[in-house]
């Protein structure tokens, strides 16, 4: 029933392999007939059938992806080309009681795992009476930054946000007006990620009250627009520039405005 071969390789699971001379993915009728196949595996007792590909061979990918396996990760430099050269390998799989393919949950289901990620930051905008900022030194970067971090999955930026706050500073806080949205590009080794930069009021005792989650955050400090200037990142710069001059959100992109069309 074509080129496939599934091995089991216990506690439910098994592995899906081809014949490499024979190019199965071209074929437009084939990833029908590999769903059939899965499912006399799983109708065998087989709870989980993976793959994996080199993360270039779209094709390939596409044509496991219509039988029903989806990616769920991929392997830095987990196979050697043919020219000796390691290639990253995407990890593909589907379980038995996944929707079947060609139905409207399977496509959802497909569409979600498959679709891009983007990382989302949530920061605070925290002053004292002078108007100065604060802003955090890290311990495991060069640069002073707004309070705040990444947003986790099912988490929405507020509550992220509030977290943080109480995780790395020791207190909790109101978070209010959404001040701006800010697309990073790629940056040293992080990918682009949105920025979501909120208002948290003035705290004027809270460079002196924190409790600092000290694992991460070295120290914190008011800052006015000079200090800000040497010890913080170019997009963090432009960024603060920005921030509450406006009446309404401000929409940036590295830190520069984009003007509305």
């Amino acid at each position: 029933m074509g080129p496939w071969t599934i091995e089991p390789t216990g506690a439910g699971r098994a592995w899906l392999t081809w014949d490499q001379a024979e190019p199965w993915w071209l074929d437009a009728q084939a990833p029908a007939a590999l769903a059939e196949l899965l499912q006399t595996r799983f109708a065998d007792g087989v709870h989980r059938i993976e793959a994996e590909v080199p993360r270039g061979e779209l094709a390939l990918r596409r044509a496991l992806q219509r039988a029903g396996l989806r990616p769920e990760g991929v392997a830095r430099s987990a196979q050697v080309d043919v020219d000796g050269s390691a290639v990253d390998v995407l990890r593909l799989a589907r379980l038995a009681e996944d929707p079947l393919p060609g139905t409207r949950e399977a496509f959802l289901a497909m569409l979600n795992a498959t679709l891009p990620t983007k990382r989302v930051i949530a920061q605070g905008l925290i002053r004292n009476e002078a108007d100065d900022i604060l802003m955090c030194q890290l311990t495991y970067k060069r640069e002073w930054d707004l309070p705040g971090g990444v947003v986790d999955p099912h988490e929405s930026p507020a509550a992220a946000l509030a977290r943080e706050v109480t995780e790395e500073l020791g207190v909790r806080v109101n978070v209010g007006a959404l001040l701006a949205i800010d697309w990073l590009p790629p940056y040293r080794q992080w990918d682009d990620a949105v920025l979501l930069v909120f208002d948290l009021g003035q705290h004027p005792d809270l460079a002196t009250d924190a409790d600092l989650q000290t694992t991460e955050i070295a120290g914190v400090t008011w800052c006015d627009r000079t200090l800000v200037g040497e010890r913080c990142a170019p997009y963090v710069v432009r960024l603060l520039q920005h921030l509450g001059d406006a009446e309404r959100t401000a929409y940036l992109e590295d830190g520069v405005p984009v003007a509305a069309t």
